[in-house]
């Protein structure tokens, strides 16, 4: 059974960090791009960033440019979303995802469950 499984959400003041992990297992993880999206309160479900498997693009959302940073460790198929500089309109309930391939849309091949970071003001 595959699964994703996000950590690392909680409650921080504005101007704070907050790191999200997201361990994949159930099989292997070799050629998918993982990344993260995020759904704030009445919001649609946003794209936040993505890493490729290997050597590649790596790409961000306009509004978390130079704030967020993602990365993974593919021994440990894990990836992670280091949030710095944390505003409230950061918050939203944060959602890992897995797809074959290079690309990585709102329907992906696997998703998490999510994990709620809140940043207060």
């Amino acid at each position: 059974q595959v699964q994703l499984v996000e950590s690392g959400g909680g409650l921080v003041q504005a101007g704070g960090s907050l790191r999200l992990s997201c361990a994949a297992s159930g099989r292997s993880f070799s050629g998918y791009t993982m990344g993260w999206f995020r759904q704030g309160p009445g919001k649609e479900r946003e794209f936040v960033a993505r890493i490729p498997w290997g050597v590649g693009l790596i790409l961000y959302a306009d509004s978390v440019k130079g704030r967020f940073t993602i990365f993974r460790d593919n021994a440990k198929n894990t990836v992670y979303l280091q949030m710095n500089s944390l505003k409230p309109e950061d918050t939203a309930v944060y959602y890992c995802a897995a797809n074959h391939g290079v690309l990585l849309t709102t329907t992906p091949d696997y998703w998490g469950q999510g994990t709620q970071v809140t940043v207060s003001s």
